[in-house]
């Protein structure tokens, strides 16, 4: 319990939303409130040429979208937050499924325009999973959306979850005035460009002070007053405890781009939102206040710098206290690790730092000693679950277009797909490659890498496969499948044996054929 006040200081989460949604624009201004940068870049704006903050691969600064995780640690107010940016498009959704193993809450962030999207649907399934605490933030009210009480409802529907407005907007799109905030009786007036800082916030403790009407008008003062007097008759105060259990989320309105809102959401954030959490591993739960330390890798990113061929594996502290230049157990290696120059982040701006404590992320230069999933303890043998690679849905086969860069495309592919952007499965007893992805812009990020980061060609050839599934069972009945279906069999990079189901009928057939032998959806068995 000796560090628990640098516990209790720390709010690690991740912001969730389909593409498009808002996402990044909300990070940066986060990043804003907390002093970490001084000017916001605008992903696809024309006017500033600089990239995001957090998009920091150029394919991300073309394509205007994040298609990898960044961590970003800041300081707001006295608490220490560890920010991961995900990516929103559903090709990248393993990534960020790994991602929310390595938090302890989330922000949602929803388009007025769209409302709830496919990519929004799959992303809450992960958090209901793990019953993950979910601030949700609608974001683009200055532009004519869906009307506010229609919103709310097709969000309990269609993620299944109970909400609970803590502001409230006064109009949308050109009619935008403002969000009225329902704890703290403040009324927020919105004027198109202006800066977060500068909103100007007017305490209104009774609706129906006059000055209510000057602000606002009077059509609208009322119409305020009807929809709060509904809200406050619908949900009553916010029950902090359903909030951490993953039964209630809050919801804040705002226009992410013009800063608008967001403080009051990011203040919220700090009030209410979870500590760092237990973990649970192989041989029971890990608490934060355990003295000894524990973490997890998490992600892995090469050529974070493309000027240094560097490779980066990403830690969430788990327990107790991290330090740099002590030596720690690997359990998988089973040996003693040490770090000298242990990294925070703020996307591919790094600092040295010297220790590190229960929900930060720390960035460990790694010359090939971490998969995902790994576990660091201070001697303890455990590791930490919940973090299996997931069938693919989509199968190619890595065609080599120039034989002299051989070694190279070996290299870059091993790499590539240790950080968990795709999968790499090899023939069993052959050296034919085939790339698994959950959807094809992976393809053309692993393309595109392999050419700029190791000078290695290739092209993909599409496989007609269903599913991938692990197999185990008794070691005789093993080695009869696979002398059977030589062609279908792979191994992962782990070396475990893979089948490749051609549709779900060879799948379901294979099994009734096979009682002995068991067909895994995915890697943790």
């Amino acid at each position: 319990m000796k560090y628990l006040n640098e516990i209790n200081r720390r709010k690690t989460f991740a912001i969730i939303s389909h593409p498009d949604a808002g996402k990044t624009t909300l990070t940066e201004k986060f990043l804003l409130f907390g002093g970490a940068i001084q000017t916001a870049g605008a992903v696809k704006s024309n006017k500033i040429k600089k990239g995001a903050t957090s998009d920091f691969m150029e394919i991300e600064r073309q394509r205007g979208i994040s298609v990898a995780t960044s961590v970003m640690t800041f300081e707001y107010k006295n608490v220490l937050i560890n920010l991961l940016d995900t990516p929103g498009h559903k090709d990248f959704a393993e990534d960020t499924y790994r991602t929310l193993t390595a938090v302890d809450s989330v922000i949602l962030v929803i388009d007025s325009v769209n409302g709830v999207e496919e990519q929004t649907r799959r992303l809450m399934e992960v958090c209901r999973m793990r019953d993950t605490p979910v601030i949700v933030f609608i974001n683009k009210m200055d532009r004519d959306g869906k009307f506010p009480f229609d919103l709310l409802d097709e969000i309990e529907k269609e993620l299944n979850i109970s909400l609970h407005p803590l502001t409230w907007p006064i109009n949308m799109g050109k009619e935008f005035k403002g969000v009225y905030n329902l704890y703290d009786k403040s009324l927020n007036l919105f004027t198109p460009g202006q800066k977060g800082t500068d909103e100007n916030s007017v305490p209104i403790n009774d609706l129906s002070d006059e000055l209510l009407d000057s602000k606002v008008g009077t059509r609208d003062a009322n119409q305020l007053r009807e929809d709060v007097e509904l809200l406050e008759g619908v949900y009553g105060d916010l029950d902090t405890g359903d909030y951490l259990k993953g039964k209630v989320a809050p919801v804040f309105f705002g226009s992410a781009v013009n800063n608008f809102g967001v403080k009051e959401m990011l203040d919220t954030f700090i009030r209410i939102a979870p500590t760092p959490e237990p973990r649970k591993t192989d041989k029971g739960v890990v608490a934060p206040t355990d003295d000894r330390f524990s973490g997890f890798i998490f992600k892995i990113h090469a050529n974070l710098d493309p000027r240094h061929r560097d490779r980066i594996a990403f830690l969430r502290v788990c327990s107790g206290r991290f330090e740099r230049n002590k030596n720690y157990h690997h359990v998988r290696l089973d040996k003693d690790v040490r770090f000298s120059a242990p990294y925070s982040f703020m996307a591919r701006q790094k600092e040295v730092i010297d220790d590190a404590y229960p929900g930060d992320v720390v960035g460990l230069f790694d010359t090939g000693n971490f998969k995902i999933g790994d576990t660091l303890t201070e001697g303890g043998n455990f590791y930490f679950t919940g973090m299996p690679s997931f069938s693919p849905e989509i199968f190619k086969e890595v065609i080599n277009k120039d034989p002299m860069k051989t070694k190279q495309l070996e290299k870059g592919l091993r790499q590539l797909t240790d950080e968990g952007v795709a999968q790499l499965f090899t023939q069993h007893g052959g050296n034919r490659k085939i790339i698994g992805c959950v959807g094809d812009l992976q393809f053309e990020v692993i393309q595109y890498r392999l050419l700029q980061e190791y000078g290695a060609s290739v092209n993909f050839v599409p496989l007609a496969f269903y599913k991938a599934c692990w197999i185990t069972g008794e070691k005789k009945k093993i080695e009869d499948f696979v002398r059977f279906k030589q062609a279908n069999v792979m191994e992962d990079k782990d070396g475990h044996l893979v089948y490749l189901a051609q549709s779900e009928w060879f799948l379901n057939t294979e099994r009734q054929n096979n009682p002995d032998i068991e067909f895994h959806f995915t890697s943790e068995f």
